[in-house]
Order: structure tokens, then C-alpha cells, then sequence
């Protein structure tokens, strides 16, 4: 494995891709790994590349095929994510077209192919894989096989697609051209799968790290999703995504959190697989325009947005794994600016994960249950958030990341195991099939004709929990059913799970954390969810001026804001001020293409203040 070094900007190809770069994306400098990516890309050299969401995956193979003769293929698993990237790269200059189901310039695609008039041809992995496919490919000049996602081939990864097994052939038909593979999660057995699967070197796998210093993770027990979800919407400014579980939890939070959580007249639209299309492409495309408007949606929507300026994710209930979980977070703060990933769970999150284990293969299913019990490692600890994520993935990231809910506020915990063996003693002397309600009214002696007529009554654990302890069972049977000491039966009663042995004889231990008192109404920016930090400024009237603008010439070019400059650069444009195209030249993220394209309005901005 390849760790991170610096190249030397001194060395010819070197620098030949960073003129190529400032010329392309008007960036000085490459950002971690990726002059160790396009160096092999450069040479000729096959590699697999881990690199987390926002550190310019895209770049790595945009630039190699500006630079070298013939056409980059590119595999994407979604329609909607290989037209945004379209996009942007049009808009640098990148000559580049899409082959899909819903392109109608087909025909006008395959002759700039065979012309060699494309530096992209996006593709599925469906379409990749057909022979007919293979031999156009074989009528035009490839210089490089791009797979994005390429976590997908692999049956360890946590987003397996069969199609991209059905890749090899086409990568074998041309054994001269080199591959890139891409992923932002694999840990190290989803990274031997790959490399094995799509025939590259074990030299050429290229490790940049998972950390995403930018978002803040904070990760709360569920108690009152409306108010929790209110809160942070009303705290956080910005476009942010909000996961929900199922179809109907979309609908319910969207239309809630739209009459309630507007304090500033922002937009709350669903998304997911039920609604009809046009609504479905009519919110998405709303979402992908927007400064400041938040989608609820199924864990499917932003796989294919490379949205920017995504300021929170929340997750309203349990993702479906530590993978997902990373991936589905990493879509906020992808520009490196300051951003948020809100976690709400409960104990029937975990209850139903569980279940759903049942339905996997068996060749999954030791995977699987690693991937749950490592989401319960994550949201009960009292320790980073960061590292136990980070480890999860093979890395040793230090104790602390002083940006998560846990290092800003150390929670205490406390030894709850004697309450835990009396909630399950109470468990197995009811026989194992009421629910977690009925439990607790046993243990704390309430009377009624049910437990009478069972003769639950006369048990020795009948009354036995009073006072204070009281409050502790719902916290300790959540912490019990993720530890997979309690699960539940298929009529949602409780029984003792495998981790329940060690508890009950005193050879285990229960450590619960001390949940801090619900606070009032705090200030604008101040919660556990807030970035604590607004970048853009408030109140400049020049780069309101220049949104404004940027608003203006999106709507103009039929493309989202971003595609345009991101805030990054409109904020540098406010503070440098530059007088002429040279000084406009040098902020990062004004290439040729753009300069020419925006650069005299932008400028014409800056002189009317």
C-alpha cells in the first residue's frame, strides 16, 4: 500500500499535470494523494485509489485525459451522478459526453468518440459490460478505464452490484490501457476484493485516509425526532440532506418539518423511489440549485449529487451500515467548509437490523453482523466518534479529534450492570415474549389485570426497581438490545440474546453514559449539531452582490450554482478584490475556461463596490 508523500513539483511530468491543473481547475496545487493518482495514470500504471468523499476524486482521472491522447471511459452506477459531473466538467472545459438510457444524442455521442473528440464517455456499468459496447470501444482510442464506486464489485463491500462483476471482459479486451479504480469506502478486505477482482496490481493500491476533519459528527439517543429535527434546522443554515428509514418516515418528516421548521422561509421537499418521476426529478434538480433548501429522502438520494455546499446530513433513524453511515455523511461538506452529520437512534433500530439478518446469505452474514456491531460500538461509546470510525477502516487516528459530540463534551458514564441483570432476569422469569413497556412495569411493581392473571406478580422480580433506577430501564434495555444481550421475537417481545450469559453471572458489564440535561432554546449557532462557525459572511454587501450574480448566470446556463464557482471562491473574490483577469487568475478555482467564461462579470461586480 501506497502511504501519502509529496511529489516534487520540480520532476517534468509533474509539472507539466500542475500547469495542466491551474490551467483546467485554476488550482496552484494538487491535494493529497491525488499527484500520486495522476502520476500513475500518467505512466501507465493501473491503480486503486481510497480516498474520501470531497478530496477530488474526479480530478484524478478529469486531468489525466485532458492530458493524454484518446478518451477515459468512466463507470458510474447512476444516471443522475455521471450528468452532474457532466457538468462541471463542461463547464472546465472538459470535453466530455454521456452514453445512457436517457441521452438522446446517441448518435452524436459515438462519432466524437470515433472522431476522437472526447476527453469522457461516462457510462453504467450495464451498458460497460455488453459486448456490443466492447467493440465500439474497439473502434476508437482508449487511454484510460475509470470504475467509480468501486466498492460495488466487491460481495464484501456494503453496496454490492452484480454488474460490476461483469466488468472484467471489457478490461481485458484492451490489457494495454491502464485502470483506475475509485471508492471512498473499502475497508481491507472489500480492498483485496477489489483489486482481485478488477485485475490490478497490489502495488498499485493508493490508501489517502478516511478522515474528514470538516464534519462534526454528534450522535443522540432518539427521544423526539420532530424537535430534534426542528432544532437543527433551525440552527444550521445551508442545503442539508435528512435520512429516513423508510417511504412513509420521508413523507411524515417533509411535511412536518416543512410547516414547523421554515424559521427563514427555507424549502423541506421529499424524495424517494415512490413518488412519481417527474416529482422525483423536478425536487432532486430544486435541491441541486438551491443556497439553502433541505431534502428528506431514502438512504438512495445523493449517491448521484456532487453537490458541494451540503452543510448537515441527519439521520433520523439507523443506517444500514458503518459504510453507509460514512458514506452517506461524507456528502456534507464536500467544498472542505465547516459541516455537520446528525445521528438520532433507538434500541428498535437495532431489534430491527437484527431481524433483517435472517434474509441474508449466509456467505454475508458474518460481515453483516460485524458491520451491526460496530454501528453499536459507535453510537454508545463515550469516546471519539472519529476513532472508533477511523479504526473501523484500519486506521490508528489518535484518542481525540476535538470535533465530535464526545471530545467537545466529554460525557461520564457509569456501571449500570445490577440494573441490567434485574431488566433481564425479568426478561427470562416472564418467558421471554412481552415487550420492553410490560417489562418495566413489572420491575417497578405496577399492578395491573394482565400481570395478575400471568402471576407475574408473585415473582421475586416483581417491584424490585424503585426510585431513581427507574429512569435507567429504557436506556439500559436500548443498551442491552445493541450489545445483542436482549433481541426481540418476531411479535416484538423481548428475549435474551447470546451476550445476555456473561451479564447475568456477573462476568460482564453494563456501562451506561450520563445523558447531559435537555437544555432551552439555545442561541442561533450555539447547539451540539452547529458548526459553531458561519464562513460565508453575513452582511457583505459585494459578495452578496457576487451570489447574486452567480445565482444569475447558473439560472442562465441551465446548471446549479456551484457549477459556476463555489462559496470558496466567491469569498476570496470578496476579500482580495482583484482590479483585472490576472488577479481573478490567481484565486483558486478560476481556470481558463471559467475565466474567460465569468471573468469580466465577476470583475464588474467587484469595481460597483
Amino acid at each position: 500500500m501506497t502511504t501519502a508523500t509529496q511529489a516534487d513539483p520540480n520532476d517534468a511530468p509533474v509539472s507539466r499535470a500542475l500547469g495542466a491543473l491551474h490551467a483546467t481547475f485554476g488550482f496552484s496545487a494538487f491535494r493529497g494523494v491525488q499527484d500520486q493518482v495522476v502520476g500513475r495514470v500518467l505512466a501507465g500504471q493501473s491503480t486503486l485509489a481510497v480516498m474520501p468523499t470531497g478530496a477530488g476524486k474526479s480530478l484524478t482521472y478529469q486531468l489525466p485525459a485532458v492530458m493524454m491522447q484518446g478518451t477515459c471511459v468512466v463507470v458510474s452506477p447512476l444516471i443522475a451522478l455521471m450528468h452532474d459531473q457532466l457538468r462541471s466538467a463542461t463547464a472546465n472545459g472538459i470535453r466530455a459526453a454521456a452514453l445512457t438510457s436517457v441521452d438522446t444524442d446517441r448518435a452524436q455521442t459515438v462519432a466524437r468518440l470515433r472522431d476522437g473528440d472526447l476527453d469522457l464517455l461516462y457510462v453504467a456499468p450495464e451498458r460497460a459490460s455488453q459486448s456490443h459496447f466492447r467493440e465500439l470501444l474497439s473502434e476508437a482510442r482508449i487511454n484510460l478505464f475509470a470504475i467509480d464506486e468501486a466498492h460495488c464489485v466487491s460481495e464484501w463491500g456494503h453496496d454490492f452490484r452484480p454488474d460490476y462483476r461483469l466488468l472484467r471482459p471489457l478490461l481485458d479486451q484492451f490489457p494495454s490501457v491502464p485502470r483506475l479504480a475509485l471508492t471512498a469506502t473499502a475497508d481491507a478486505h472489500t480492498r483485496d476484493d477489489i483489486l482481485q477482482q478488477l485485475g490490478l496490481p497490489a502495488n498499485g493500491l493508493i490508501v489517502a485516509g478516511f478522515d474528514r476533519p470538516n464534519i462534526r459528527y454528534t450522535i443522540q439517543p432518539r427521544d423526539n425526532p420532530q424537535r430534534q429535527l426542528t432544532q437543527l434546522l433551525a440552527e444550521q443554515p445551508g442545503p442539508g440532506i435528512i435520512y429516513a428509514p423508510t417511504r412513509a418516515g420521508v413523507e411524515r418528516l417533509a411535511q412536518s418539518l416543512g410547516a414547523s421548521g421554515r424559521p427563514n422561509g427555507r424549502t423541506v421537499l421529499p424524495y424517494h423511489a415512490g413518488l412519481p418521476p417527474d416529482v422525483r426529478a423536478a425536487n432532486q434538480s430544486a435541491f441541486v440549485a438551491s443556497e439553502d433548501m433541505v431534502m428528506v429522502a431514502t438512504v438512495a438520494f445523493g449517491m448521484g449529487i456532487d453537490k458541494p455546499d451540503v452543510r448537515f446530513v441527519a439521520h433520523a433513524g439507523l443506517p444500514k451500515s458503518i459504510e453507509g453511515y460514512y458514506q452517506e455523511t461524507g456528502r456534507a461538506g464536500r467544498d472542505g467548509d465547516p459541516a455537520v452529520a446528525v445521528l438520532l437512534w433507538g434500541a428498535d433500530d437495532f431489534a430491527r437490523a437484527r431481524q433483517r439478518l435472517s434474509e441474508v446469505e449466509e456467505s454475508r452474514l458474518a460481515g453483516e453482523r460485524t458491520r451491526l456491531t460496530a454501528l453499536g460500538a459507535l453510537v454508545e461509546t463515550p469516546t471519539c466518534r472519529r476513532a472508533i470510525l477511523l479504526r473501523h477502516f484500519g486506521e490508528n487516528p489518535p484518542e481525540t479529534c476535538g470535533n465530535c459530540d464526545n471530545c467537545l463534551n466529554p460525557p461520564k458514564s457509569f456501571d449500570a450492570s445490577v440494573t441490567a441483570q434485574k431488566v433481564l432476569s425479568a426478561v427470562f422469569r416472564t418467558g421471554q415474549q412481552y415487550g420492553a413497556g410490560y417489562v418495566e412495569g413489572v420491575l417497578t411493581g405496577q399492578s395491573s389485570e394482565r400481570s395478575q392473571k400471568a402471576g407475574h406478580e408473585s415473582l421475586s422480580v416483581f417491584g424490585i426497581v424503585l426510585g431513581e433506577e427507574a429512569a435507567l430501564l429504557k436506556p439500559v434495555i436500548r443498551a442491552l438490545l445493541v450489545q445483542d444481550a436482549l433481541r426481540t421475537t418476531e411479535h416484538g417481545g423481548l428475549m435474551l440474546g447470546p451476550a445476555a450469559r456473561p451479564l447475568l453471572k456477573g462476568e460482564g458489564e453494563l456501562s451506561l453514559i450520563a445523558q447531559p440535561p435537555r437544555e432551552g432554546r439555545r442561541r442561533k449557532g450555539a447547539s451540539a449539531g452547529s458548526t459553531g462557525a458561519a464562513l460565508n459572511p453575513i452582511g457583505d454587501p459585494l459578495f452578496d452582490a457576487l451570489r447574486a450574480l452567480r445565482r444569475d448566470l447558473a439560472k442562465e446556463a441551465g446548471v446549479p450554482p456551484y457549477v459556476i464557482f463555489h462559496d470558496a471562491v466567491l469569498r476570496e473574490i470578496a476579500a482580495r478584490r482583484p482590479s483585472g483577469r490576472s488577479e481573478l487568475a490567481d484565486i483558486g478555482g478560476v481556470g481558463t475556461k471559467k475565466l474567460d467564461a465569468y471573468g469580466d462579470a465577476f470583475l464588474a461586480v467587484v469595481r460597483q463596490y
